[in-house]
Parts: structure tokens; sequence; C-alpha cells
């Protein structure tokens, strides 16, 4: 004799099997979407800071103290005045959202191989906020003005001996996120006048906020 009630429980038992199996796909379909919209939307807003190039305009720059230095496209600016000295780099931002520069850190050597950044609570933070657009140049500066300050001995007897420095900016988006660390060399060349020009170039690229690419 046919058991119409245990038919029915195990219909009911498959469809709602069938129907939490759906379910799930469509969420975890969901999910994967929000995921990867989530990812365009941060790609959209991430900024990559690079050195600019020789052939982009100068940067005028201006310090608070009402010091002005110009930067070369390519180039930066170390710039020493009765015991003080004002810094700059000529930048490019090669990622597709606005840079907002947060500190720097300069160690008084060119840093080469897997030296790691330094942490972010060591960073020097900017007396005002610098911005680079994407697709666009711009500049970093920094000033040391105190002779008590060691790393404006350090800084003079690097220039002197002619040694190259580092510089690590740390930066990140317009909304505060995706935090990173970009380092650069400033390294001395003489000009055909005699004079001291400072090139720089990127050597690495760390990020905080997330994975990184390598």
């Amino acid at each position: 004799m046919t058991d119409w009630a245990t038919i029915s429980s195990l219909a009911t038992a498959g469809g709602t099997l069938v129907l939490a199996i759906a379910t799930f796909a469509s969420v975890r379909s969901a999910n994967r979407a929000a995921r990867a919209a989530e990812a365009a939307l941060l790609e959209g807003l991430r900024p990559v800071l690079v050195a600019s190039r020789p052939q982009d305009p100068p940067e005028k720059v201006r310090f608070a103290d009402d010091r002005w230095v110009r930067i070369p496209g390519g180039g930066g600016v170390i710039d020493r005045d009765d015991g003080r000295f004002y810094l700059g780099m000529a930048l490019r931002n090669v990622g597709r959202g606005m840079a907002v520069l947060h500190g720097w850190h300069l160690t008084t050597r060119v840093l080469s191989g897997p030296v790691d950044h330094p942490e972010p609570g060591d960073f020097r933070r900017l007396v005002r906020d610098l911005y680079v657009a994407p697709g666009d140049t711009g500049f970093w500066q920094g000033a040391l003005r105190d002779p008590a300050d060691p790393l404006n001995g350090e800084l003079a007897e690097a220039v002197d001996r002619g040694d190259g420095i580092t510089i690590d900016l740390l930066y990140g988006d317009i909304e505060g996120g995706q935090r990173m660390i970009s380092r650069f060399a400033l390294t001395p060349r003489e000009s055909d006048d005699g004079s001291v020009r400072w090139l720089i170039s990127a050597a690495r690229h760390w990020n905080l906020d997330r994975n990184d690419p390598r």
C-alpha cells in the first residue's frame, strides 16, 4: 500500500534541499559580485607615486618660513641655509586615485636590497596637506630647521660627503585608506656648471592596508 504521507514528506524535503542549494549559490554569486565591485571601487581610488619625468615642468614650492625652492622634473632639491635644510621631490601619480601625502622618513644613505620600510609611527607628519592628482604631477616637501635635531647633523655630513639619501613617503587615497609607503632614492650628480643636481628614482612600494603584490 502506498504511504502517501512518507512520499509527501520526502518530496517536501527534496524541494527544501533544492531551494537551499539555489539560495546558497545565489548568495555566493552575490558575494562574489560585491567583492568584485568593491575591488573595482578601490582600484579607482588607488594612488601610486613615482618620480616625475625629466620633461615634466618644474615645481615651485614655498615653505612656511617663506623659503622658496624650484624642483626640476625628475629631480629633487636639498637646499641648505644657515644650518637649515629644505628638501623636495617632483612626483607623478600613476594610479587612478588622488594621492594624499601623510608623512616622510629620511635615511642618510641610499637603501638597497630587502630593507623593510619604517613603521608608520616613525614618519614625520607634514605640516600641510599635499595632494597629487591621478595622472598628474606634484611634489613632496620637508624641512629640518632645528640644529639640535640629530637628523640635521647626519644630513649635513651626508651632503658634505656627496652621498645619496633615501626618502620614504607615507600616503593614501582621498578617503584616508589604502595607505602605501613608496621609497625614493636621491642621488647627487654634478652638472656641467659645477652645481649639484639631485636625481630621484622610485625603488620600492609597500601596501599597508592590503596584501603586497609581490
